[in-house]
């Protein structure tokens, strides 16, 4: 058995010149966010109590909290709509489609009983509104011409319907049912957020002309803005109320958050501006934010939280963050304390990790290019992207020295470092075997099959390579000369991973056929067979540091755990470990297995023995 114990979550999926949608169950202090196809729910007060909706078919845009906390709308970029129970085993309660292109907003109503989406209706409706049990239509929305970006329900009856959009409109309608009543066109730029104050009394607009304008709830008429001292300086991206409806907090493209008073004559006037920590660059800019309970949470283009009080002005923000795209590789450091692991995603992200508390902060290097492959040792990275160049760049703490370039004269597809000579390095390309000491090429072994993958033996005097033919090549290394032993042939696939045993008596293989072989190092005979449980390319494979338990993880989206010595039908295996495939796998101890995946997320499982 394996129990899931932490998940560290993915960043909201972002996108340049746009506003992001958090939704909040205050109730719960439970924040959601759309990534991928995944629907992230994480709780703000023990953020490792995070979990993900996985059953939408398209990438998810907007996910909401019904009034009672009980249901959850979620829709995606095809004009889907899912509502589902947000407790138990969260079945499905009903699916429509309301508009025939990509959903940007959704609301319910104050009563639960009708839900409102926006977005780009493809030449058709781009708003509608309908009953959640049945999907019978609850209106006519008329009045825009360009994608609708934010909608809201009045909170207060009589109901009404606020929408805005890439027309420079916001309309405001009247019922149920609704009907168009007048527009408003107050912007000059896209009006990007649009949001009732919680007592139903004004609404506010927010846009990329810097301007927030407020209006009375009930007529839709113009009542006050936002001051101009000390307004922001770039695109107003989103907009977000107190609980008590006097004050709001908006977010923008110059990498700012203020907190405005409404005043009684409905003028806002700067309270105070919050000061995001930044990496510099246009990842700073804030695209979302959230007003719950206590907590004003802001959150960047480049995925980073950062979470205020309302009440307590001069505490220091809390901030998280986590990966936006797949997580290509994971790096463990068993021996550090407390237990650290680092993660990157082939953006060029690095992020660490610590076990129990979370997120450890970013490594920034200083020249942030794209990761293909990827190894760490505690004072050391070895890097190379979807060029010729391996970089080694030296670290102390949190900080990334000046990197160290070697040209290995082709893409490198593996990276192995010898753990007791950490100055020594096996890098393969397609078509070669070349060796480093430092940053310097000593030996490159030109070869006539095609190397898909690689390991060193932690003493570096021994190879395994491991080629398109599904043969392993094992090489002696002396100095600067590679020298081939013997072949193995067991494998029907390319060979997609390789890895040692940390006793090194053994070592284990993996390929894109979906089987896994563990080898006895010193006869070369099979020592465990039949790894054939996936069902697609096994992309990573890891030992237990004690070298009893090896485990895999496969594009299939599980991680299986195998005892070497017994048989493999008496596997453990983690289904659906992450959406769209398992791309990093390692052990922090015997019975504590880390996976990372593509839904950019990195999870925690404790292993129970059976």
């Amino acid at each position: 058995m394996a129990q899931l114990q932490e998940t560290y979550a993915c960043s909201p999926a972002t996108e340049r010149g746009r506003g992001i949608l958090l939704a909040g169950d205050a109730k719960t202090e439970t924040i959601a966010y759309c990534s991928g196809r995944s629907v992230i729910f994480r709780r703000l007060d023990a953020p490792l109590d995070a979990w993900a909706y996985t059953e939408h078919a398209y990438p998810t845009t907007v996910a909401r909290f019904s009034p009672n906390g009980e249901w959850v709308a979620s829709a995606d970029a095809s004009g889907c709509v899912r509502v589902w129970g947000r407790n138990g085993d969260r079945a499905l309660k009903a699916e429509f489609r309301p508009i025939t292109g990509r959903v940007d907003d959704l609301r319910w109503s104050p009563d639960g009983m009708r839900i409102v989406v926006s977005g780009d209706g493809k030449g058709k409706s781009l708003v509608r509104a309908f009953m959640w049990d049945s999907g019978s239509t609850v209106g006519d929305f008329d009045g825009h011409s360009k994608r609708v970006l934010s909608c809201d329900f009045k909170p207060t009856r009589p109901f009404r319907i606020v929408t805005c959009g890439e027309d420079f409109l916001a309309n405001y309608y009247e019922g149920p049912p609704f009907k168009f009543k007048h527009s408003i066109r107050d912007h000059t730029n896209f009006v990007n957020c649009i949001r009732y104050s919680p007592d139903g009394t004004k609404f506010i607009t927010v846009s990329s002309d810097k301007k927030g304008l407020i209006y009375d709830g009930k007529t839709g008429d113009k009542i006050g803005e936002l001051s101009s001292e000390g307004s922001h300086t770039g695109s107003i991206y989103a907009v977000s109320w107190s609980p008590d409806s006097k004050q709001v907090l908006t977010v923008s493209a110059d990498k700012t958050a203020k907190v405005w008073d409404i005043n009684e004559d409905a003028s806002g006037t700067l309270n105070r501006t919050l000061v995001c920590t930044g990496i510099g660059g246009v990842d700073d800019m804030l695209v979302g934010c959230l007003w719950q309970n206590d907590n004003l949470v802001t959150i960047s283009l480049g995925g980073t939280f950062n979470v205020f009080s309302a009440t307590n002005p001069d505490k220091e923000p809390v901030s998280f963050a986590g990966h936006l795209k797949t997580v290509s590789a994971l790096a463990l450091f068993p021996q550090s304390n407390p237990r650290t692991m680092l993660s990157t995603s082939y953006d060029g992200v690095i992020l660490k990790w610590i076990q129990g508390v979370g997120y450890g902060g970013r490594l920034i290097r200083k020249n942030n290019t794209q990761i293909k492959c990827f190894v760490a040792t505690e004072e050391e990275l070895i890097t190379s992207g979807y060029d010729n160049k391996v970089f080694r760049i030296p670290v102390n703490g949190d900080q990334c020295g000046d990197a160290e370039s070697a040209d290995v004269g082709g893409q490198p597809n593996a990276l192995n470092i010898a753990l007791q000579q950490p100055e020594f390095a096996l890098v393969t390309t397609d078509s070669a075997i070349v060796l480093l000491n430092k940053s310097n090429v000593t030996s490159t072994t030109k070869v006539s099959y095609t190397i898909t993958s690689s390991a060193v033996s932690p003493d570096g005097t021994e190879a395994i390579i491991g080629a398109q033919d599904g043969k392993l090549r094992i090489y002696s290394i002396s100095g600067d000369t590679v020298t081939e032993e013997a072949v193995l042939e067991k494998h029907r696939g390319p060979i997609t991973t390789i890895h040692y045993s940390p006793d090194v008596s053994m070592f284990c293989s993996a390929d894109s056929n979906r089987e896994a072989v563990a080898w006895d190092r010193a006869t070369r005979e099979v020592k465990l067979k039949n790894m054939l449980f996936h069902t697609a390319r096994i992309n990573c494979l890891a030992w237990s540091p004690d070298s009893r338990f090896v485990a895999t993880g496969s594009l299939d989206t599980c991680a299986i755990i195998y005892d070497v010595d017994k048989p493999a039908a008496s596997r453990i295996t983690i289904k659906g470990a992450h959406l769209g495939g398992v791309h990093g796998i390692s052990f922090s101890d015997n019975d504590t297995l880390v996976t990372a995946g593509e839904d950019a997320c990195v999870r925690v499982w404790k292993l129970a023995q059976q």
